[in-house]
């Protein structure tokens, strides 16, 4: 094998990955028993109605049904702290919750010491991205991976994950996955190298499989150079901005595609801050995630937020674009409902309507400006 044209083709973190650990062939094999007691059960008092205890009893960690009509999955529910010992992060891990969506929807509670008989919000509802339904889909914004198994057309599965922080962004586009490594080892690249030495702390050149390795007892290697899905020594820090471009998942999520996605699966990498969608029952719901400043560019988030609610409305509904703006200045991944069975009742009508401080007006003006740009 050409040593050189390995390198360029898979890139230098990739390569130190394959060459200094084991490698394993496609597995098509259900979870197994061990990964079923690695993850957190969802508790009967935490589910909403006896319904989702008896959907989530019959369903794995992080498995969902594709809804028959919509585009809504899971609910949200609340839990409260038993165990005074017991962290957010510690809370947020077991309900398959990341960092900042615990976070988010928990404000005013302590990360670390949340207190004993402390209600817990679990933001466990999710608008499926704007994206094919095939294969991996990350939604940059929302820190989450969506996995829709060829092999179980009717499951949809999401857990939440790093990305990469701004000076190492994790990239935009489609590619798809190559080799699985089990107990990696992992080369940190030379910059990494150079920081370690100039606070001296000089890194090694490799860093062998164990509690100390950054990736985990799981990678999956993707055809993009140098990025991986992998797991992490340091689960405290899934759902957040942390890496240094790979995905990042919890030890017990990663081990669990790990064993059942095949190898060639596509991968999405995408950032959708605003989601919109239907549930089945017919109300129209919003999500808004904090914006990636790198894929900020020409985006118009209220603009583009409100062509994708027109967009799925057509004519089925009067929406109140004031909530859809809300929504928008307040990116923090709580579902809004804008119509239908869900949504709130409408205003009295002695209530003076809310203003929108001229917002169509500057959509208009917007879309003029570019209009004129593009002639």
């Amino acid at each position: 094998m050409n040593i050189r044209k390995l390198y360029n083709a898979w890139g230098p973190t990739s390569l130190a990955v394959l060459l200094t650990a084991s490698l394993s062939s496609p597995i098509y094999a259900q979870p197994s028993a061990d990964t079923a007691e690695d993850s957190a059960p969802v508790t009967e008092e935490a589910l909403a109605s006896a319904d989702q205890l008896a959907e989530q009893r019959e369903l794995p960690r992080g498995h969902f049904r594709l809804p028959e009509e919509g585009d809504i999955i899971g609910e949200h529910y609340t839990v409260v702290v038993e165990d005074p010992e017991d962290t957010l992060i510690d809370i947020a891990r077991r309900h398959n919750i990341g960092y900042e969506e615990i976070r988010m929807a928990n404000p005013g509670v302590s990360m670390w010491v949340p207190g004993e008989g402390t209600e817990i919000v679990i933001p466990a509802r999710y608008i499926l991205p704007p994206a094919p339904r095939e294969g991996v889909v990350v939604n940059l914004s929302e820190l989450r991976l969506y996995y829709y198994p060829a092999d179980n057309p009717g499951i949809v599965e999401t857990y939440p994950v790093s990305v990469g922080r701004e000076e190492f962004a994790t990239p935009v586009g489609i590619t798809r996955t190559t080799v699985k490594v089990k107990d990696p080892a992992w080369a940190p690249p030379a910059s990494m190298r150079r920081e370690a030495a100039a606070r001296g702390e000089p890194a090694p050149s490799i860093v062998p499989a164990g509690p100390n390795n950054p990736l985990g007892r799981h990678a999956i290697l993707l055809a993009m150079p140098s990025y991986l899905i992998h797991g992490t020594n340091r689960p405290e820090g899934v759902g957040m901005r942390v890496s240094r471009g790979c995905i990042r998942m919890f030890p017990e999520d990663i081990k669990s595609l790990y064993e059942r996605m095949p190898t060639g699966t596509q991968v999405n990498l995408m950032d959708a801050p605003f989601k919109a969608g239907w549930a089945a029952d017919g109300t129209l719901f919003v999500q808004s995630y904090p914006q990636l400043e790198e894929n900020v560019g020409d985006f118009e988030p209220l603009l583009n937020a409100i062509e994708r609610v027109s967009e799925l409305a057509e004519d089925q509904a009067e929406v109140d674009y004031a909530q859809v703006k809300l929504a928008v200045e307040n990116p923090d991944g709580r579902l809004i409902a804008l119509y239908g069975p869900q949504a709130p009742a409408p205003a009295p009508a002695e209530e003076e309507p809310v203003e929108l401080d001229g917002l169509f007006e500057e959509i208009e003006l917007t879309t003029a400006t570019q209009a004129e740009e593009e002639a």
